[in-house]
């Protein structure tokens, strides 16, 4: 499985839990990727635990380490 695999299956498994995610994708490497999904408040849980156990999965049978994080999309930005 290609990094590019493991982005898509884990997109897809947020995209049928909440339809509405926003979902930027960050590739580290070629066996790694950063997933920063925006949903709403009510979606966050159900997301994180959607994608926890395929995460582990694609990490301890294929050496994919995508790490998946979940963000209000209607929360303020933090001032800095």
């Amino acid at each position: 499985m290609s990094i590019d695999d493991a982005i898509k299956q884990m997109t897809d498994i947020i995209k049928a839990v909440c339809a509405g995610a926003e979902v930027k994708v960050a590739k580290m490497s070629d066996e790694e990727a950063r997933l920063s999904v925006y949903a709403p408040a009510a979606d966050m849980q159900a997301i994180k635990d959607a994608t926890f156990m395929p995460a582990m999965d694609l990490l301890n049978n294929d050496g994919m380490d995508v790490q998946v994080f979940v963000y209000d999309k209607d929360a303020p930005p933090l001032k800095g």
